[in-house]
């Protein structure tokens, strides 16, 4: 075999990263650039005095997906990554006073909705079986293969995903399926939340995407020891340990294509040749700058954004114990706050509020008596809006709504403060209008008209990261790289 292939990937980001990891046991030579000064994408971190903050993805599931790479690289995972199952995964509150705590365990969460909502067991159990099979429908063909090769459906498990199909509720909205099944409006609000976790609006995004509830309450939330950026420094250092060399500070201007097959890469730093290029940049940017005399799928590029986000992050010098890991502030009316989004293409002035304090985990995050709050809330991708206006707006919402909910102030004691919205959000990862997933995935066929993990026009180009096939956030993006390892061994493995 020759398995000597120059491989380029563009992007340190988890994709890249999984993808450059992947291919290395295989035996390529892979080289990875990175504009930044260090890897992770949105998986960074950022120290603000004496407080430390995760800057993005801040909920890890599937830890299996990080466990796959240690048991590649033939690595000590115990001695390099380190993580815990969390029993409970995120306090909710609501603003009629009610307070409840998810579980990460499918019978205590049915017993704890319960008991709050006043709901049947049977309903709830009812409701789980629904995304259980869900998943099991999707997950083999949606999650862990290339849906644009015929040799992904030739197999009989897939075969039968894709007669399935018929049950996997995309007929109806999340919203609806939601209020067809449970009678309490709070209820149907939780569960609508799990549209955001791909950027996805839950009143018009298919009732599929509530298979995503089924991963976090069957297959568990888990808090990684020292904050989510371990896993970016345990991925950065098995691409080490297996000869992945990298360039920071080095950016791609054009990816170099001769008669249809790539030959290179233009960079800040002058030309790379090599056989192979992984994009793990934007899929947006990547044809518009990286591929100018290449012709588009506008098909792809033209749809609608995924949302995006505006995060404060405030270290602040005093505690709140009724506090936790993961919390959760709803809107009074989620509809509302989502046709501001969606709709009208700015904010509700009662937004849903999420706080992540990894100092409840990890107390070297902030000095003895304080917290480090990554504060953050749903906004849509930019298009031109005034962001300085509704980051100030936005900033003043958010602070009377925590504090007359937890009945305690909080501006003064903030002491350190910075923010990411929509417009730095693309200046620093690249993601096209900030958008945080990519491609929306509001209509029921969305997943199909993802871009590909591989070229089907360029010989040796292939797209990693959370624009691509499967998706957005950790996993999917760790599972892009992994499916764009199978199908580069599949192309060149066999040479």
């Amino acid at each position: 075999m020759n398995l000597r292939h120059k491989v380029l990937v563009i992007g340190a980001g988890i994709g890249g990263l999984s993808a450059a990891i992947r291919l290395a046991t295989k035996g390529f030579d892979v080289h990875v650039i990175e504009k930044t000064d260090g890897p992770g994408g949105k998986l960074r971190e950022q120290v603000l005095g004496a407080y430390r903050f995760d800057l993005g993805p801040s909920l890890f599931t599937m830890p299996e997906l990080v466990a796959e790479l240690f048991e590649l690289c033939q690595y000590p995972m115990s001695d390099n990554f380190q993580f815990e199952k969390l029993n409970d995964i995120c306090h909710y509150f609501y603003e009629d006073g009610t307070r409840f705590v998810s579980k990460g365990n499918v019978e205590e969460m049915i017993q704890t909705c319960s008991t709050t909502f006043q709901v049947s067991p049977a309903v709830l159990r009812r409701y789980f079986n629904a995304t259980s099979r869900i998943y099991d429908i999707t997950a083999h063909l949606f999650l862990y293969k290339s849906l644009h090769r015929i040799s992904s459906y030739l197999n009989f498990k897939t075969l039968l995903s894709v007669f399935r199909l018929p049950f996997i509720q995309a007929h109806e909205t999340m919203a609806h399926m939601g209020k067809r099944l449970f009678k309490d409006p709070r209820l149907v609000q939780y569960f609508n939340r799990y549209a955001t976790y791909n950027g996805s609006n839950p009143y018009v995004a298919p009732a599929t995407l509530h298979l995503i509830a089924h991963l976090e309450h069957s297959g568990g939330a888990y808090y990684p020891k020292g904050g989510m950026y371990s896993i970016t420094k345990a991925m950065f250092q098995l691409a080490q340990a297996k000869g992945v060399t990298f360039s920071f500070g080095t950016s791609a201007t054009k990816i170099k294509v001769d008669k249809d097959v790539v030959v290179g890469v233009d960079t800040s730093t002058g030309f790379i040749p090599c056989s192979i290029v992984v994009s793990n940049l934007d899929i947006h940017p990547t044809y518009t700058r990286l591929l100018p005399n290449t012709i588009a799928p506008s098909h792809i590029l033209s749809q609608e954004k995924s949302s995006s986000a505006l995060i404060f992050y405030w270290g602040i010098r005093q505690s709140y114990p009724s506090l936790g890991l993961h919390n959760i502030f709803f809107a009074k009316d989620y509809k509302k706050e989502f046709d501001a989004i969606w709709r009208d293409k700015t904010l509700w002035d009662d937004p849903t509020v999420y706080i992540n304090i990894t100092s409840k985990y990890t107390v070297e995050d902030a000095p003895k008596g304080g917290e480090n709050w990554f504060v953050m809330i749903n906004v849509p991708s930019n298009e031109g809006q005034d962001w300085d206006n509704l980051r100030v707006r936005a900033r003043a919402s958010i602070l009377s709504k925590l504090e007359r909910i937890l009945g305690q102030s909080i501006e003064p004691f903030i002491e350190e403060e910075d923010y990411l919205d929509p417009i730095r959000i693309e200046q620093r990862t690249g993601s096209y209008r900030g958008s945080l997933y990519g491609n929306a995935s509001n209509t029921p066929l969305a997943a199909f008209f993802r871009q590909s993990n591989a070229s089907s026009s360029i010989k040796g180009l292939y797209f990693a990261g959370g624009s691509v096939h499967p998706g957005g956030g950790v996993p999917l993006a760790n599972l892009s790289g992994k499916i764009v390892s199978d199908c580069i061994f599949k192309d060149y493995g066999k040479r």
